[in-house]
């Protein structure tokens, strides 16, 4: 009777540990996978429908946001359609970005007493009252720097067409900081103010600036 060989030990241990190590290797796959979908299937930024926007600080607001253009509502505008007739290129948008310009410039070049950039600015009556108040204040030793805290805002008031005159009525909201300097020390005010300025120009002239001509107290 034939007596069968009894199994190789060594090879049945090598059948297990081979499969032993498929595993372990296929796990190991698994792990490495996962961590590069993880970092690189990632989708980089927000897609449409996710989450919400994100706010910006307020001071970056305040500095960098565009300023708002208030659109001129109905109400004493009769005179923008002439004024349209005899200015093509006239936008009510455009003029408010160069009227809240000027008012800033104006601003500054009183507060800096500037008189050269007042005069090329404003209407002969305008600058001859800005002129007595720098003086006044020169007079008394005293000196003003000024910082605006919001972009300041700007709405068309009224507009009117007599003869070859414009005019246009702006009403300005300004929040800044002035720091004045005189002989009994420095001081740091925090204002907001309201005012309605009246910019004028002549539609027969090739110059196409507006010029300050009047300035009135408003309600903030």
């Amino acid at each position: 009777m034939a007596l069968r060989a009894a199994p190789n030990s060594v090879e049945t241990a090598v059948i297990p540990l081979q499969i032993l190590e498929l595993v372990i290797f296929a796990a190991l796959a698994g792990v490495v996978l996962y961590q590069l979908y993880a970092v690189l299937g990632r989708r980089v930024g927000r897609q449409p429908g996710e989450g919400r926007p994100m706010q910006m600080p307020r001071f970056l607001k305040q500095k960098d946001a565009a300023p708002v253009v208030e659109k001129p509502n109905d109400a004493a505008l009769a005179g923008l359609p002439a004024l349209k007739a005899r200015d093509s290129s006239f936008e009510p948008g455009k003029f408010l970005q160069g009227a809240r310009s000027a008012y800033e410039m104006i601003v500054k070049a009183f507060v800096a007493g500037d008189r050269d950039m007042l005069k090329g600015l404003t209407e002969p009556k305008v600058f001859e009252a800005f002129d007595k108040a720098i003086t006044a204040r020169e007079a008394a030793s005293r000196t003003e720097t000024i910082d605006f805290l919001q972009p300041v805002r700007a709405d068309l008031e009224s507009a009117e067409v007599a003869e070859d005159t414009a005019r246009l009525k702006v009403r300005f909201l300004a929040e800044f900081r002035s720091r004045t300097k005189d002989a009994a020390g420095e001081a740091v005010d925090d204002r907001r103010t309201a005012e309605v300025w009246t910019f004028a120009r002549l539609l027969s002239s090739r110059d196409p600036n507006w010029m300050l001509a009047r300035v009135d107290a408003a309600e903030a």
